[in-house]
């Protein structure tokens, strides 16, 4: 099948002939003859498969007819609203956006936050057709009164159960709120559970279901394998295995923001070029950061699960799962950045003893036994044994220390002090309280009981207020 026998208008087969696109994937072939009849749609598919286009496609050639070149911002009302859960994935879809509308006189904008809102501001004033955001950022210009809802026509949600997990519902049902009645709607999600099936309910009317591959599932051309590795040795394989490979870039995920940060410099100080992206990091930086990977420039890019959804690699061949989400279906998600569009790819885990739950729960999940792959030097039962071996001498980690480091000089134990005796020759008794010698000359009424010479008496209160003056 091709593009031009799903019935795409002629501008929209010249864009993507354009891109190098000829035919359409699975979900494409199937979700976009649906949406240009009319029909709301919740599709599932796997992610990778080019569902993107095929929402963006369909929706463009809906809203075509208001394309017009005139410089009123009246004459370029909000058509169509895509919202998504995060930057990095409203950017791919606005560039998704911008590629296949290129020959038609469409605008469109890409708001999200991070970033100074006054440029979006004056693009949203100018007049767009199309606007894709993030739900926190669109609200803001909502309330700034920079946008308006009265003329959309078509609504999108993509990611939503991503949404669901960032905890973005209550946002999207106020936006839904503010949508005309009349309009289509499309909810895409690479996984389904009960409560997507409820916002479906509310924001569908009479969906078709279009699912392409089994829920939960991953591309059949990735290969999955797994390390036993102990915690603190993680940082050690990983580096073995960026070395090993002279050539390779990987995508690796970290659990925390601290810990991407802390690894990252480490992988830095070992001589290898590493960026990070996480939620602390600007706009900007993580851009240059996507950037400089994506040009070569930098070899391994550390990420939390900010990066599990919209990064768009292309031959992007690792992902290694550094620390186990603790989310079963978030491995797919992380994985999804590789094997993308039928190419091959290979995801790596590193387990630690206490992860073993997590990686139980994915294989349930995938229906899969994970291979395990052994390396003596690095494995679990190699530091056990060496724990072992150092806890008979009673000092398992002074064992590994001089492993690492050589053996150490003998510690010197202080001698026993030499015995002391209890009276002085003086007559001094250490073994008694300490009392001062009365001297011959003092009388008992001079000191106290405890040989203490006595206090001064204290003073009236009047005398210090001034009292008993003589007259």
């Amino acid at each position: 099948m091709k593009f031009a026998d799903i019935g795409l208008m002629p501008e929209l087969l010249r864009a993507v002939e354009d891109a190098g696109y000829t035919e359409p994937t699975p979900i494409q072939a199937q979700a976009i003859p649906v949406i240009l009849s009319g029909n709301d749609v919740m599709g599932g598919a796997q992610t990778g498969t080019g569902k993107t286009a095929g929402f963006t496609l369909p929706m463009l050639q809906r809203i075509a007819r208001h394309a017009n070149t005139s410089l009123s911002p009246a004459r370029h009302p909000v058509r169509c609203l895509i919202l998504t859960p995060t930057r990095e994935l409203a950017m791919q879809v606005h560039d998704s956006v911008v590629t296949y509308s290129k020959h038609l006189p469409l605008r469109s904008v890409c708001v999200y936050g991070g970033v100074d809102i006054k440029p979006q501001t004056a693009e949203l004033r100018e007049g767009r057709e199309i606007v894709v955001a993030t739900p926190g950022r669109l609200l803001d210009h909502v309330q700034q009164k920079s946008v308006h809802f009265s003329q959309v026509e078509f609504v999108i949600l993509d990611e939503a159960d991503r949404m669901l997990d960032m905890g973005f519902i209550p946002d999207i049902r106020r936006i839904l709120a503010m949508l005309p009645k009349e309009r289509q709607s499309l909810l895409f999600s690479a996984t389904f559970s009960e409560e997507i099936k409820k916002l479906a309910d509310t924001m569908l009317k009479n969906p078709q279901l279009i699912e392409v591959a089994r829920r939960n599932t991953v591309s059949e051309t990735i290969t999955h394998r797994m390390y036993a590795v102990d915690s603190d040795r993680k940082r050690h394989l990983l580096l073995h295995m960026v070395n090993e490979a002279p050539t390779m870039q990987a995508l690796v995920f970290v659990g925390t923001k601290f810990g991407t940060a802390r690894l990252t410099t480490w992988l830095e100080r070992q001589g290898v070029n590493a960026v990070a992206i996480h939620g602390d990091k600007s706009q900007q930086q993580r851009t240059e950061a996507l950037e400089a990977f994506k040009s070569g420039t930098a070899r391994v890019l550390v990420a939390t699960d900010v990066a599990a959804r919209g990064l768009d690699i292309d031959d992007l061949p690792h992902v290694i799962n550094y620390e186990l989400p603790h989310v079963a279906e978030d491995y797919i998600h992380r994985i999804g950045r590789t094997g993308r569009a039928g190419k091959l790819g290979d995801a790596t885990s590193l387990v630690a003893p206490e992860e073993k739950p997590r990686l139980n729960d994915i294989e349930k999940l995938l229906k899969l036994k994970i291979e395990q792959v052994s390396l003596p030097e690095f494995s679990t039962s190699a530091i056990v044994e060496t724990d072992k071996r150092g806890r008979s001498g009673g000092h398992g980690h002074a064992h590994r220390e001089r492993e690492r480091h050589g053996p150490k000089a003998p510690i010197q134990l202080p001698r026993p002090a030499a015995h002391v005796p209890k009276v002085a020759a003086d007559g001094f008794d250490f073994g008694k309280p300490y009392q001062p010698k009365v001297s011959p000359g003092d009388t008992p009424d001079k000191t106290t009981d405890g040989g203490l010479p006595p206090k001064r008496p204290l003073r009236p209160v009047a005398a210090l207020l001034g009292g008993f003056v003589k007259k």
